[in-house]
This record gives C-alpha cells, sequence and structure tokens, in this order.
C-alpha cells in the first residue's frame, strides 16, 4: 500500500480523545512510508491526522475544493495542497490517488464520502479495502444497523465484509496493507 485516503471530519469534538488518535494514526501512516490523501484542511480531526503525519516526516497529499479553501482553512505546512473545482472532483481525485480508504470520526460529510466509496466497492467499480478506525466505538450504531439491513435483506453479508473495523489503528493499517497487495484495481473511467 503506497497511499491511503483518510475520510475524517473538519469539525472540533468536544472529546479530544479523537484528535489524539487522529494524530497517531498519522504518525503510523508516516513511519510506514505511506503517502496521506485527505481532504486538506487544517482544522478537526482533517488537521490533527495530517499534523501527525508531517510530525514524523510522512508526505501529505490535501484535496480541497476551491469554494471550501477559505472556510475549510487549506493545510498550508503539507507538501501538496490540490485545489479542485467540486466535491465530486475531490472525492475522485481522492479515489484515484489513493490504494485504500479508513474513515475516522465525521459528520455528515465523512457519512457522504464513506458511503459513497462503499456504494463503489458494492458496485464493483473499485475493489480498494476499506477500513473503520472505530475510535472510542464511534461507529458502533452505524454498524449496527448496517447489520440490521442484511437481516432485512438490503445488503448482503459479503458485500457488509468489504468494511474492515478496528479500534488498533496499527492492525487495520496493516489489515488493509494485505488487502491492497491481492487486490486488482478496477479503471473507475470505465464504469461512469
Amino acid at each position: 500500500m503506497k497511499s491511503v485516503c483518510i475520510f475524517c471530519g473538519a469539525g472540533i469534538s468536544k472529546n479530544s480523545i479523537y484528535q489524539e488518535k487522529a494524530r497517531r494514526l498519522g504518525n503510523i501512516i508516516a513511519e510506514k512510508n505511506i503517502l496521506l490523501v485527505y481532504g486538506g484542511a487544517s482544522i478537526g480531526l482533517m488537521g490533527s491526522v495530517a499534523d501527525g503525519a508531517l510530525e514524523k516526516g510522512g508526505m501529505v497529499h490535501g484535496i480541497l475544493p476551491d469554494f471550501l479553501f477559505k472556510k475549510e482553512v487549506g493545510h498550508s505546512g503539507i507538501q501538496n495542497l490540490e485545489i479542485v473545482d467540486s466535491m465530486h472532483t475531490r472525492k475522485k481525485r481522492m479515489y484515484e490517488i489513493s490504494d485504500a480508504f479508513i474513515i475516522l470520526p465525521g459528520g455528515i460529510g465523512t457519512m457522504d464520502e464513506f458511503f459513497e466509496i462503499f456504494t463503489w466497492s458494492q458496485l464493483e467499480l473499485h475493489d480498494k479495502p476499506i477500513g473503520i478506525y472505530n475510535i472510542n466505538n464511534y461507529y458502533n450504531k452505524l454498524l449496527n444497523f448496517l447489520e440490521s439491513s442484511t437481516t432485512d435483506g438490503f445488503l448482503t453479508q459479503d458485500v457488509l465484509q468489504k468494511i474492515n473495523v478496528e479500534i488498533d489503528p496499527i492492525l487495520l493499517i496493516n489489515k488493509l496493507n494485505e488487502l491492497t497487495n491481492k487486490n486488482r484495481n478496477i479503471n473507475l473511467e470505465e464504469k461512469f
């Protein structure tokens, strides 16, 4: 795995554990010499994960729509801040650059990113691994909902198993790395 995309919130959590764990994940990504791809902001968990990677000498590629540049406060300390024309272009570029995806806590924007990349996987538009770093059991209710969707027949168990959930960031990175080495990439351009 040469690069990993992090989807996470730009908001500041009331519980500092989220920022601490996001920063530690950034440290680990840098220590493993993996390019960190993320939303480009300097605030919230986005800023924490980027700062964590930078602390350990890691390479960071941020992708930020021009209309959010001022609102999300683009990170001026990263090696590459790519400004794009739309949210759709942002997600597409994140997909193109990344070998795998990790979802950290966040709000509706993070949910949008997670569900889009998960949907693309279900539709076999890609086979890049998806991980959830379940800090402080943040995603337990969502995971319960997805499990109930399989019970009700709206989601199959094999699709649900495409999500790799861990509370330990090193285990998650190692698992995604193993899966990346097994999977082949499918060109999104051929599917849209």
